[in-house]
């Protein structure tokens, strides 16, 4: 345990010391900065609207500014966060000859995946939790808008299913620099594969959705379109941004009532809907997300586990 504190300890202190860590932190706290400024002008401006909302202070979190969201925000750009923190946390060491030194303390070889990875777990949730309070920042002095006991409990699930998205991205990070001994190798490598995931995996889905049931005739009927979306969505939960773009915006939207993006409903379905209109409570918000969290937290697990197995196997050389 004091190898695993030393390690961390000694991690946690680059990470905070390192021009790298403050570029990044500077240019999240400016876009958080401007997107959080501009919702705050949009939500005065619309006083009448927001005071019939039940829930104003999510809104700070869901409203589109110029261009995104703040949940749209850390689920495009915040993977980057990960793959900046871990790129380079094993193939740094051996390339400046100080892993050797550093296994032949008397250190657990354990000791020195776990340290780097919770080390970069940590600096992420400073990072979020940071994000959190700038924009509730921005939501008080600008809207006046202060948080309810729901409203921070579904942040708080906000903050932890982010920092479970983020960390899979630092796995992965991790990862490569284990087998490839090369940094600029490991880096394009965790930008390929960030890339391909978040944004060809979606593209690649409705590709084939459309292959295998095309809609672009005028007299398609509506089980085709229903299965044609049905084939898209799920093989878009192949991707991670997907899964946690789906779960995020069920919890920060009480409104929303399930994860998919349509929801076909029979007459009856819709007199019986038209009935609850209440938004849901955070315990049913969390039953409805709780696959894709899972799905989520459970690729974040085994991205490290396999981190942590193929470190434990490598031989380490001077």
């Amino acid at each position: 345990m004091e190898s695993l504190y030393a390690v961390f300890r000694k991690e946690i202190s680059d990470h905070f010391s390192s021009y790298r860590f403050v570029l990044l932190f500077a240019l999240i706290a400016m876009v958080s900065f401007i997107t959080s400024y501009m919702v705050g002008m949009q939500l005065r401006d619309n006083l009448e609207t927001l005071s019939k909302t039940r829930f104003p202070y999510l809104m700070l979190f869901s409203t589109p500014g110029a261009v995104f969201s703040m949940v749209q925000f850390v689920a495009f750009f915040g993977p980057l966060i990960g793959l900046v923190l871990g790129f380079d946390s094993i193939n740094r060491e051996r390339a400046h000859g100080t892993l050797i030194k550093l296994v032949s303390q008397p250190i657990y070889r354990d000791a020195v995946i776990n340290g780097k990875f919770l080390a970069g777990v940590i600096t992420i949730l400073v990072m979020l939790v940071a994000i959190v309070l700038v924009i509730t920042g921005f939501g008080l002095s600008i809207v006046g808008v202060v948080p309810s006991l729901e409203e921070i409990w579904r942040i708080s699930v906000y903050v932890i299913i982010s920092l479970f998205y983020i960390s899979l991205w630092l796995g992965v990070s991790i990862l490569f620099s284990i087998v490839f001994r090369s940094i600029a190798t490991s880096a394009l490598a965790s930008v390929a594969l960030w890339i391909f995931l978040s944004f060809f995996v979606t593209l690649g889905a409705e590709a084939i959705a459309n292959s295998i049931t095309p809609i672009e005739r005028q007299d398609v009927q509506a089980e085709r379109v229903i299965k044609n979306i049905r084939i898209k969505e799920g093989l878009s939960l192949a991707s991670p941004m997907v899964l946690y773009s789906e779960a995020t915006a069920t919890i920060v939207d009480p409104m929303r009532k399930t994860t998919g993006s349509i929801v076909f409903m029979s007459p009856l379905e819709q007199i019986l809907s038209s009935r609850f209109q209440n938004p849901l409570s955070l315990g049913q918000s969390l039953i409805v997300v709780f696959p894709h969290a899972t799905a989520l937290i459970a690729i974040t697990l085994i991205c490290f586990a396999v981190s942590y197995l193929v470190f434990m196997l490598q031989e380490i050389r001077s």
